[in-house]
């Protein structure tokens, strides 16, 4: 092995070491993140004696309340997307046969002609 491959060999152990711990990083993060939109403050601030426990959450009503609409919108996009795409097979399907009409007509007048 030369030193060139284990240099190589080396540093991609060292990136794949510091993506892991990035990695870690971010998913305590994200918990951390989590924790708070469910309203459990407890690891940063701690409740005091004698003051209320009482955590607001209204990031978290207000997401879960405009959840709903958001995938009615999704459905309606695809709805209308499948009705865009209904309508283009529609004109190629009409196109189609008004070609196939001016091709048989055409068709049955040059036979007219080289009948005669």
């Amino acid at each position: 092995m030369s030193a060139l491959d284990l240099k190589a060999m080396l540093a991609s152990e060292k990136a794949n070491a510091l993506a892991a711990i990035s990695a870690a990083r971010l998913m305590e993060d994200r918990a951390d993140a989590m924790d708070y939109y469910l309203g459990d403050m407890n690891k940063d601030m701690p409740p005091q004696d004698g003051r209320s426990r009482a955590v607001s959450t209204d990031v978290a009503d207000t997401i879960e309340g405009l959840m709903p609409m958001r995938a009615d919108f999704q459905h309606l996009r695809r709805w209308r997307k499948s009705v865009e795409q209904a309508q283009s097979y529609t004109f190629k399907a009409v196109i189609t046969v008004i070609a196939t009409g001016l091709v048989g007509a055409i068709w049955l007048g040059v036979k007219a002609m080289l009948g005669k």
